[in-house]
C-alpha cells in the first residue's frame, strides 16, 4: 500500500487553530429557513466500503469545493479519525482550511502551481499538482533555491484535454526519477468517462496511463476518481481518488448506488395557503391552478442553492418536495429564497406554520433531485448555500 509520509523537517508546524464551530453550523435552527443534515457516520462507511474495494491501494479522499458543499473541516476531520491519510483539494485556499483540521495528512492541490505561490505550498505543507513544463520550472526553481523536499504530484493528461503535461513530456523527463531528491511523489492521470463504463476512452486512457507507470516505476500512481473505482482494479493502480461518491451520489448510473446517502436537506414552512382555480403561481405566471388548491410555500429557494430548473410550468413538471410524508409537486418558479409545493392531496390541516418539507432526503436522493432539475449530483451538492443551520451527526 502506498504511503505517504510528510518528512520530519515538514512536521515543524504550529499548534492547529481549532474551528470554528458556530460558523460551520449556520445560523441557528429557528433563524433559519432550512436545515441541512450531514451525516459523518454515513461518510466514513463509504469511505471504508470504497478502501476495502480497492484494496490493496490507498484509499484518499477528495474534499474540494468545501467537501462538496458538505463543510471541508468536519469532514476532513471525520475521515482523518477514520485513517485517510491523503487528501484532494483543488486550490490553496482549501488547503489552507483542511491543514488545521488533518495536520498530518498530505495533501494534493489539483490546480497546479499559480504564479509566484511555491512559497504557500511550504507554509501549509501542500503538495501542487504540476500540470504543465512552466509549472515544473517555477516549482523546480523554488525547490533548489530553498532546499524543500516537500514533494509534488506530476499531472499527465492522457485524454481529459484539461490540465496535465502531454505523455510525450512525461516520457522526456522520465530519467529524474533516477536522481536524488527527484521530488515527484505521485504521478497521476484523470478518466474523463469513468461513470461511463463502455466508453471507449476508458480503456485507451488506462493503456497510456500503465506505459507512463512503468517510465516512473518505483513512484505511486493514481488514476481512478469515483466511478473509476468501480472499472475493474487496472484503474486502482497505488492511490484512488474519490470524490462525489464518499457524499453519497452514485458513482454506478444505470446500477444500484452501493453508497449511503449522507445529505438531508429540509425547509420551513412559511405559510399555508388556498389558491383558486385558474389562478396563477410565482414569477412569470407560468403555472395555473387546475382546482382549488392549497400551496404550502417553504423558506428555500435558489439563494441556498436549490436548483432553479427544479420549478415547474404548465408544459413542464418539475421537482418535488415530501411534505407530510408524501411526495408533493413544486408549483411554479424557484424564487431566490422561497418555494411553493402543492399540498392538495394532501388532508386538510395536517400541514402547519413552521413545520419542514423534505427537499433532499428519504426517497428523494440527491440524484433523484439533481435529474429533475436537469442537472448532476455534483452541482447539485456544491451548490449548498450558507443560510442553512447545519447538523452533523458524529462519525
Amino acid at each position: 500500500m502506498a504511503k505517504f509520509n510528510v518528512s520530519t523537517a515538514e512536521n515543524n508546524n504550529p499548534t492547529p487553530a481549532p474551528v470554528n464551530a458556530d460558523i460551520a453550523a449556520g445560523p441557528p435552527t429557528p433563524e433559519a429557513g432550512g436545515l441541512l443534515t450531514v451525516d459523518l457516520g454515513a461518510l466514513v462507511a463509504n469511505w471504508q466500503l470504497l478502501s476495502h474495494h480497492c484494496v490493496p491501494a490507498e484509499c484518499a479522499a477528495v474534499v474540494k469545493a468545501d467537501a462538496y458543499g458538505c463543510g471541508i473541516e468536519p469532514v476532513a476531520a471525520a475521515l482523518a479519525r477514520a485513517g485517510c491519510k491523503t487528501f484532494f483539494v483543488a486550490d490553496l485556499s482549501e488547503a489552507r482550511r483542511l491543514r488545521p483540521v488533518a495536520p498530518d495528512a498530505t495533501i494534493y492541490v489539483l490546480n497546479g502551481l499559480m504564479p509566484d505561490t511555491a512559497p504557500v505550498y511550504a507554509e501549509l505543507r501542500a503538495r501542487p499538482v504540476i500540470g504543465s513544463m512552466l509549472e515544473l520550472s517555477e516549482w523546480d526553481a523554488f525547490c533548489t533555491g530553498q532546499q524543500w523536499r516537500g514533494g509534488a504530484a506530476l499531472h499527465v493528461d492522457t485524454g481529459m484535454n484539461r490540465l496535465g503535461v502531454t505523455p510525450e513530456e512525461a516520457a522526456a523527463m522520465a530519467s529524474r526519477i533516477r536522481t536524488e531528491n527527484h521530488g515527484i511523489t505521485l504521478v497521476m492521470s484523470h478518466l474523463a468517462c469513468a461513470d461511463q463504463p463502455d466508453h471507449p476512452l476508458n480503456a485507451r486512457q488506462m493503456a497510456l496511463f500503465r506505459e507512463i507507470r512503468m517510465l516512473y516505476r518505483g513512484v505511486p500512481s493514481s488514476l481512478a476518481n469515483s466511478s473509476g473505482i468501480f472499472l475493474n482494479d487496472a484503474a486502482h493502480c497505488d492511490v484512488v481518488r474519490p470524490g462525489v461518491a464518499l457524499y453519497g451520489v452514485n458513482p454506478t448510473p444505470g446500477f444500484a448506488n452501493p453508497m449511503r446517502p449522507v445529505v438531508e436537506l429540509k425547509a420551513r414552512i412559511a405559510q399555508v395557503r388556498l389558491v383558486k382555480r385558474g389562478e396563477t403561481v410565482g414569477y412569470n405566471a407560468s403555472w395555473t391552478t387546475r382546482r382549488a388548491t392549497r400551496l404550502a410555500t417553504v423558506a428555500v429557494g435558489y439563494g441556498d442553492g436549490y436548483m432553479w430548473a427544479s420549478g415547474s410550468s404548465d408544459e413542464a413538471p418539475g421537482g418535488a418536495a415530501i411534505v407530510g410524508g408524501k411526495r408533493c409537486p413544486i408549483a411554479g418558479r424557484i424564487s431566490m429564497d422561497l418555494i411553493t409545493v402543492d399540498i392538495t392531496d394532501l388532508p386538510e390541516g395536517t400541514v402547519r406554520r413552521g413545520e419542514m418539507a423534505t427537499l433532499i432526503g428519504g426517497d428523494l436522493t440527491v440524484d433523484d433531485v439533481a435529474r429533475a432539475a436537469g442537472t448532476i449530483g455534483y452541482e447539485l451538492l456544491t451548490a449548498l448555500g450558507r443560510r442553512y443551520h447545519r447538523d452533523y451527526l458524529s462519525a
